[in-house]
């Protein structure tokens, strides 16, 4: 059964569409770019369709956006330099149950650096194309559990401590074999 809709969708539909209408992009355009279909693009501008965190990485890919950024721009942009706990910006990827928590930047900083804390669940695993890294640096920390990390087709098996900078420009699975949850967090330096 397919995963209700939140306010959350709604304000990244608008989002997503919002980065489309600055580019003067065409739902063709995006599509191409991004490799998701028109039609499914038109249901998550719409706010009929929530969309998994693949296919967010590969729309803020094409936007030349982090994943964090464009989950950023849907909330307030007035700037603040602490962010409570409960002001942390959290994504569910419908598909999978993998919880994103945002914890760094605050919305309106300038920082170029983002901090994720993700909660994968145990079986579960979550793609991005190489495109979502292509204007990044990353590291993928563990703090609980394990987690297979896959650049393209070399796997890295990390457990908790281990810490991974990711290389540049390949297709990336973060993969939780284990019966247990797996939590993480990604470290992100944003390239000007």
């Amino acid at each position: 059964m397919p995963a209700a809709l939140t306010e959350l969708d709604s304000r990244l539909g608008a989002r997503i569409r919002a980065e489309r209408d600055a580019r003067d992009w065409s739902l063709t355009e995006l599509a191409q770019r991004s490799g998701v279909s028109r039609a499914m693009i038109n249901r998550i501008e719409r706010g009929e369709a929530s969309p998994t965190a693949s296919l967010l990485g590969r729309l803020s890919g094409a936007f030349g956006l982090t994943l964090s950024t464009l989950l950023a721009r849907t909330e307030n942009s007035r700037s603040v330099r602490l962010l409570k706990a409960s002001d942390q910006l959290i994504w569910t990827d419908p598909a999978t149950g993998y919880i994103r928590r945002q914890i760094a930047p605050a919305p309106g900083s300038g920082l170029p650096i983002d901090v994720v804390k993700v909660d994968l669940p145990a079986g579960a695993s979550v793609t991005f194309p190489a495109a979502a890294f292509a204007f990044v640096r990353q590291l993928v920390w563990v703090l609980e559990g394990r987690l297979t990390f896959a650049e393209d087709e070399v796997a890295h098996n990390l457990e908790p401590g281990d810490c991974l900078e990711v290389a540049r420009a390949a297709d990336c699975t973060f993969r939780n074999y284990h019966p247990a949850p797996c939590a993480y967090l990604v470290i992100v330096l944003r390239q000007s």
